[in-house]
């Protein structure tokens, strides 16, 4: 299996390993037993946060937003329609600025929401102010080909 790639389960956490050419066939986590890829944004908090972005092999797409954020929550259904359709090429999340402050303040977020495209735990691309569907898949596909 040494094209395999591992992917952090967006329910439990583990972190399962598998196949790259089976990313599409609906894998589910062994521990929980919930896809691994469900089309839409994993909800990151402090405690899980530098797990999703350093154990997996994805790129991973954090948004940055909080609750109270206009252009935020016009976002959002854009996000998850980009996850829809971009999933499993990159591994979309979600962090909560206001319930969990400490990773945004490490990634010096002054404004939401800002969504970061990081490989490996480093950051690769930063993008802020609210985008389309359209516009956030071009530039998706532009940092992560």
């Amino acid at each position: 299996m040494s094209d395999g790639i591992e992917v952090v389960c967006g329910h439990c956490d583990s972190v399962v390993r598998l196949p790259s050419d089976r990313l599409k066939d609906g894998a589910r986590c062994p521990k929980c037993h919930f896809p691994l890829f469900e089309g839409k944004p994993v909800e990151l908090t402090e405690a899980n946060f530098d797990r999703h972005l350093t154990r997996g092999t994805l790129p991973v797409v954090v948004d940055f937003w909080a609750p109270w954020c206009g252009p935020c929550i016009a976002m959002a259904p854009f996000y998850e329609a980009t996850a829809r359709q971009l999933e499993p090429k990159l591994r979309f999340a979600k962090l909560n600025t206001q319930d969990e402050p400490a990773p945004a303040t490490r990634f010096n977020i002054r404004s939401i929401p800002t969504l970061i495209v990081f490989r490996a735990g480093k950051e690769i691309a930063r993008q802020s102010g609210s985008m389309d569907a359209s516009t956030l898949t071009r530039w998706l596909n532009s940092v992560v080909p």
